[in-house]
């Protein structure tokens, strides 16, 4: 039976992107911490990932769109929803994973440059905000379980939950350069979920 009659032609799927995808993402990604979005380009990933730039570009057309189609999915920033029993525990396993994300190679090296270079390139920041509308996606059964179990209002902004953690954490490492203290993810969820306790 022929590639094609199988969905495949020319070596490229017709489910949404080549049959090489994983290897073109996981080539973008690090090529993007080894140089940054200005030294990333279309030629490099080719050549390291093996696969012809024309098919490439015959999917994304430009270094953003890849980019941004590498964020979302490739391996090494994928994403599973927490499901500990409470909502305590689940944001927690989130901060966890947005702690890692940022501090633990090869991820620190991907997250910091793709998010540093959005804020010099429209294109990429087009990407970026899809990426984060994703993730929020992939979250969002983490709230509403905890509506469901009488832990958050119906109302509660799940976008501001998460921005606010993840936001500390951004903040404590990228920022102000940091270490994360052993308690910091329990002490930001609390913080978040039961306000600082000021007097008065």
């Amino acid at each position: 039976m022929s590639e094609e009659r199988h969905g495949v032609r020319h070596g490229v799927r017709s489910s949404g992107g080549p049959r090489k995808s994983q290897e073109i993402f996981d080539a973008t990604l690090e090529l993007l911490a080894e140089k940054g979005y200005e030294g990333l380009t279309v030629e490099g990933v080719a050549q390291r990932s093996g696969v012809n730039k024309t098919t490439i570009y015959r999917w994304w057309p430009s270094k953003g769109a890849l980019l941004g189609a590498a964020l979302t999915g490739a391996r090494q920033l994928d994403l599973q929803p927490p499901d500990t029993g409470s909502l305590q525990g689940d944001l927690e396993a989130l901060l966890h994973a947005v702690v890692a994300l940022l501090t633990a190679p090869p991820s620190s090296g991907i997250a910091v440059s793709a998010l540093g270079a959005a804020t010099h390139s429209p294109e990429l920041a087009v990407h970026v905000r899809e990426f984060f509308a994703d993730r929020l996606a992939r979250e969002l059964p983490v709230f509403d379980r905890a509506i469901a179990r009488g832990e958050l209002e119906a109302d509660a902004d799940p976008m501001l939950l998460v921005d606010l953690l993840a936001g500390a954490a951004w903040l404590r490492v990228v920022l102000r350069q940091l270490p994360i203290e052993k308690d910091f993810v329990s002490r930001a969820v609390s913080t978040v979920l039961h306000g600082a306790g000021a007097a008065g």
